[in-house]
């Protein structure tokens, strides 16, 4: 009675913990639906709160004794408390806030504690179906917003709301009245297509299709012409990183060629696809070119306020350049993050000034000067990002357990980081890892099973 008794018990353990982890996500994707049925703007901060939560929550009551996920749990917390230690050093050389270097630490590290919370969760077939529902089902929502806000509410040429929405970069899908939630919205659609299409093995070709082709609708229709972009430079990384496999090396290789030629002809066939020609300017590139320059201006402006060999390594502060918190927070959130000791510095106005001055800042934001990796550095140095690559490096080397779906989704978050600041968007990056944390389980729970059948046959033998 005593061993049920406690096997129930940690059966309920484990079912809060999942549900723990679906509301953090859940607190990181739905904020601004919420703030549309007069949630007050607090709501955004609510997964500071509840992702750490579910991650101490899922790591304590872990009793794993898979010598390999176990050793891969203490990787990823050393790494973790390894990139806060830099934080806390870069805040204490440059006078940065505490409350700077938490809420720089949790836009960084959120995804990686909730990924962590996930693998640590030992989950039964149910409940991972459970969890998988509710990790597409978000997925499909935002899909769906998307489609109706074009579709049946025409937003993009009739809605228009003080904020400024008037043109394709009103279809958000969730992330309504988010600066850059379009991109944020269809960045999603892109990744869940993906996943389902090549994971829902068992569903319908037919279905499975139909769901890339929704997915590329909402991109085409909601302006955001990158995330193309994104899918197919991931793609084109991740074939060279199997170059290794010849079969997939040559497959992958032919697949990207024909997905190149057949999208340039497109590009130059179809209307709907006519925005991709607005920046087929090859004066615009180059070392000297104008987009160049402008891309790579956030990266001069730090360099300029870089005194001591201190700053090369440990950057200037968490959210003193030109990341998300220095960028846009710090100055939208002023009133309550001010009196809790925040601290900034003049770089993101520089930069913000300086923007000001090039047409291309209204163009897309591909030319960014605000993009993550720049970020990384500028705040935490060389060391900070270090530490976030060996953080990454631990993810793909031995959670993706060889899983192609898994290595894209990483690759497109490298990419994007490249491009504007959505390594530090909360729910894009959130669904991420949670796909990532999912797939894992799936590959986990496949392999046991073979085990399984192959001792029983053993066993039969």
């Amino acid at each position: 009675m005593q061993t049920a008794a406690s096997y129930e018990t940690k059966r309920q353990a484990y079912i809060s913990s999942t549900n723990l982890v679906i509301l953090a996500f859940a607190s990181a994707f739905f904020p601004r639906v919420l703030m549309m049925v007069k949630f007050p703007s607090l709501v955004n901060f609510l997964h500071f709160a509840i992702v750490p939560l579910a991650f101490a929550v899922a790591i304590s009551k872990a009793r794993s004794t898979d010598r390999q996920q176990i050793a891969v749990s203490k990787k990823i917390l050393f790494a973790l408390f390894l990139l806060l230690s830099v934080g806390f050093a870069s805040a204490f050389i440059n006078d940065a806030g505490i409350i700077n270097v938490i809420l720089h630490f949790l836009l960084f590290a959120e995804p990686f504690m909730l990924l962590l919370a996930i693998i640590c969760i030992p989950m039964s077939p149910e409940t991972l179906t459970r969890f998988r529902a509710f990790v597409v089902g978000f997925g499909f929502v935002n899909l769906t917003f998307a489609l109706i806000q074009k579709f049946v509410l025409k937003w993009d040429t009739c809605f228009c709301s003080p904020g400024g929405w008037g043109d394709g970069d009103a279809i958000k899908g969730v992330f309504i009245n988010q600066g850059s939630g379009h991109v944020v919205s269809a960045s999603i659609s892109a990744s869940l297509a993906a996943y389902f299409f090549f994971a829902a093995s068992n569903r319908p070709l037919w279905l499975r299709a139909l769901v890339l082709a929704a997915a590329f609708i909402h991109i085409l229709v909601s302006d955001a012409k990158q995330v193309i972009l994104v899918a197919g430079a991931a793609f084109a990384l991740l074939s060279l990183f199997n170059m290794k496999d010849v079969r997939k090396a040559i497959l992958y290789t032919i697949l990207f060629i024909l997905a190149v030629y057949g999208f340039s002809w497109a590009v130059g066939q179809f209307e709907f696809l006519s925005a991709y020609l607005t920046w087929a300017r090859p004066e615009l590139y180059g070392p000297d070119g104008e987009a160049t320059q402008f891309k790579l201006s956030g990266i001069s402006i730090v360099s300029s306020h870089m005194k001591s060999p201190f700053n090369w390594w440990f950057g200037l502060g968490p959210g003193h350049t030109i990341d998300r918190l220095g960028g846009w927070m710090l100055k939208d959130y002023a009133s309550l993050l001010t009196p809790l000791g925040a601290t900034s510095t003049t770089i993101a106005n520089e930069v913000w000034r300086f923007m000001g001055q090039s047409w291309l800042a209204n163009g897309s934001s591909m030319f960014a000067p605000f993009f993550g990796w720049a970020a990384i550095w500028g705040d935490l140095g060389v060391i900070g990002l270090g530490a976030y690559l060996y953080l990454a490096w631990l993810i793909w080397h031995d959670l993706c357990l060889d899983d192609d779906i898994s290595k894209w989704q990483m690759l497109t978050v490298f990419v994007n980081g490249l491009i504007f600041t959505q390594m530090q968007e909360p729910g894009y990056m959130l669904f991420i890892a949670a796909l990532v944390g999912l797939r894992w389980h799936e590959k986990t729970a496949k392999n046991r099973q073979s085990i399984s059948r192959d001792e029983a046959f053993v066993e039969a033998v």
